[in-house]
């Protein structure tokens, strides 16, 4: 973690600051956290034999369509990474995947394949495959697992494989079980990690292409769950939503970030310049609010991403967005906007204005006033996104 700040460190140095009237070091050391808190770098390693589809694993976990010409990984029926590439998160780019050339094929045997990829910056690997898990799979995952670090047997193209057999299940006039034919992959997947000396082994069932389908929602909450403490915020806001239980998880995250704003927008409170306070809490605003329509998957670049690969049109997910502040570039004139449609924030921010012409309480009351309107606006501007990407998310899996 080198020098990162923890939040109860934080807490108390802020404390102490504000109780020294040195607002400007409390308001430098809540910036210097927020932005290494945005800044944690992430590196996720996805490897597999060739064909096995990692390069569309890459583009759905960061949300892009694989026809997508400028940001998508190159997808192909035969080995196309031939050296690592890494692909940043549109959104988060902090947040990198990289599509590791094929494990096993000339120029990268199992035997020297960690060392040639570079197995020390990442922070975790996921082997992909398109059928079962072979020797070069098993040697790579027992290779990573004898250096201390995690890695998860991902089964790629479950979809493919439910649609093959439903069709040769109607030709023999035969009932057809999704929840069996997933449970006989699953087994021989597993069944052949255990021969190969893994003991209690676990595969995710996923398809790609319908990431909120079949295991993909409970492999991202096991990557996160297994990640340090520090990371976890990170992966989670990077991640496409592939259930509601992961909106509300982002909003959590995004909602354990909001004292530590609304205490920055005091600080500068502090400043006896008219005019300062309600141009910086507009602009936190704006910053903020910016992140939380990225993070819930509902900026326009991210919509339009989703409705590529889900088949949804653009216009249909957006028919169901109630906030004004989703789908659109957020500026101070939006937020103004959609904050005059409350009765309480522009009685905040005018009264925040108002006490620094009174004595002695003006700077303490403006500094509390402050606090509580970057507060109140936030809560409300999270809940009413994440909202709005549940009722998008509902509109794709209807």
């Amino acid at each position: 973690m080198g020098n990162r700040i923890s939040k109860k460190s934080l807490e108390d140095e802020v404390k102490e600051a504000l109780g020294k009237n040195k607002e400007a070091l409390a308001a430098a050391k809540i910036q210097e956290y927020l932005d290494k808190e945005k800044n944690i770098p992430l590196n996720i390693a996805i490897t597999g034999e060739s064909g096995s589809g990692k390069s569309s694993f890459v583009n759905a976990i960061r949300g892009v369509d694989d026809d997508d010409e400028e940001e998508a990984a190159r997808t192909g029926v035969v080995e196309t990474t031939e050296v690592s590439r890494a692909y940043p998160h549109p959104c988060f780019s902090n947040v990198t995947l990289w599509d590791l050339p094929g494990v096993g094929t000339m120029k990268f045997p199992a035997a020297k394949y960690l060392k040639l990829v570079g197995f020390e910056r990442f922070d975790f690997f996921i082997i992909i495959s398109a059928d079962r898990f072979r020797e070069n799979d098993v040697k790579l995952g027992k290779e990573i697992q004898r250096m201390g670090k995690n890695f998860y047997f991902v089964r790629s193209k479950t979809d493919q494989d439910i649609r093959n057999e439903k069709s040769r299940m109607k030709k023999s006039i035969r009932y057809f079980s999704e929840e069996k034919i997933l449970e006989q992959i699953r087994e021989n997947c597993t069944q052949g990690l255990q021969k190969q000396g893994f003991q209690c082994p676990q595969v995710f069932l996923v398809s790609s292409h319908k990431p909120h389908l079949y295991d993909f929602p409970d492999l991202l909450r096991t990557l996160e769950r297994e990640l340090p403490e520090h990371k976890k915020n990170a992966f989670l806001l990077a991640m496409p939503n592939t259930s509601l239980e992961m909106i509300d998880r982002k909003k959590k995250a995004f909602k354990s970030q909001i004292k530590y704003v609304a205490t920055l927008s005091a600080a500068v409170a502090a400043v006896p310049v008219p005019g300062l306070s309600a141009v910086v809490d507009v602009g936190l605003l704006v910053t903020v609010v910016t992140q939380y329509v990225s993070g819930l998957g509902l900026s326009i670049s991210s919509l339009k991403r989703l409705s590529n690969y889900s088949g949804v049109y653009i216009e249909d997910l957006k028919e169901v967005i109630v906030s004004p502040l989703a789908a659109t570039k957020i500026t101070p004139e939006l937020v103004l906007k959609t904050m005059s449609q409350t009765a309480i924030l522009p009685a905040l921010l005018i009264a925040e204005e108002g006490s620094k012409f009174m004595l002695i309480i003006g700077i303490p009351l403006s500094m509390a006033l402050s606090f509580t309107f970057t507060y109140k606006a936030l809560n409300l501007f999270l809940n009413d996104l994440s909202e709005d990407a549940k009722r998008v998310l509902q509109k794709v899996l209807v």
